[in-house]
Parts: C-alpha cells; structure tokens; sequence
C-alpha cells in the first residue's frame, strides 16, 4: 500500500497530480513532469535531512495513486498532507493509507503528534478526517498553530492526531474485528 518515494515514479503521479481537482490541494505544485522529478528529488533529501517523510500511495495492482507525507517535523510533531488520484477515490485507499502511514509514524519514526490543516473549502477532506476516530479538531485547543496556519489568504481548519489516542483506538478496533470473528 505504501512504498518510500522513489524518482522512477514521477511521470505517472505528475499526471495523477495535474488534475484540476487534485492540484489545488497539493502542497507541492508542479507545472511538468521534469518540475515534479526535482520537487521528488527534494523531498527525498528533506527526508534525509530529518524534516519530511513522504511514501507513494500504491492501488492494489502496485501502480503509484498518489502520495502521503508528513512535513514540517520538529520535536516529534509534524503536519500530513495526502492526495490521491481522482480515479482511485472513494475506493478506501486514502484511510488505509493515512493508517498505515500513522502507524509508521508513531511506532518506527518517534513521532508522538501529527497536525492536518484542511482548507475550510476542502469538503471532501474535512468528511474524511472526522470519519476517523482518533483525529481530533485542534482550532481552539492549539490556537498559537491555528493562527500561524491561517496568517494567508487561505482559511484552514486544524486537527491533529496524538500517537496515544491512535494506539488506543487502534486496539479498539483490533480487538472488536477479533470479537467478530
């Protein structure tokens, strides 16, 4: 489901990426497939660097859907930022792979608190956080990072995942799936 980003995979995300839907989204806007290789080759020593982690988003055939990466990383905190292709939507990758993503994060890379600022017009992404049990709204509770978020034009919400409450539902869920069975 997720694999380290790797430059081979560039062209098909770029065109993924180039969706007039998904683009406005996207963190790292690219206007070609050359610029989206260097944007990749970046991101790639960020994450060596300690200040980014990025994965590509594969579909269950292996062919790269989008990207899910964590930005910003200081003192164990950082902000995820998701896209996934238009086609693959609404096909429950984008939960499996924020799951996936999170329990690498919390569990291999020590990172205890993870931020998502959504644009207040991103409906679809708002929709998709609050489905999750463990994201939690932060407008209020982490207001100097709400406003700092907010200082442009663009108006966003904020949420934010802490590692305990992820664990804790996590084991919910396990132990509820095993109920079932």
């Amino acid at each position: 489901m997720l694999k380290k980003r790797d430059l081979h995979e560039c062209t098909a995300l770029f065109e993924l990426m180039s969706d007039p839907t998904i683009m406005p989204f996207v963190r790292h806007k690219a206007s070609s497939a050359d610029e989206y290789w260097f944007l990749t080759k970046q991101m790639i020593e960020e994450e060596l660097a300690g200040t980014t982690i990025s994965r590509t988003i594969i579909s269950d055939y292996g062919q790269p859907i989008g990207t899910i990466n964590l930005f910003d990383i200081e003192h164990g905190a950082g902000f995820l930022g998701t896209w996934i292709g238009t086609q693959f939507q609404g096909q429950g990758y984008n939960k499996k792979a924020k799951e996936q993503f999170l329990e690498e994060l919390f569990f291999e890379q020590n990172i205890q608190t993870v931020f998502l600022r959504i644009r207040k017009n991103n409906i679809k992404s708002i929709r998709a956080t609050e489905k999750l049990g463990y994201a939690l709204k932060a407008n209020d509770s982490h207001q100097v990072i709400y406003e700092e978020i907010n200082k442009g034009n663009n108006h966003f919400d904020l949420y934010y995942i802490p590692k305990d409450l992820f664990l804790m539902k996590t084991l919910q869920q396990n132990s509820e799936e095993e109920q079932a069975m």
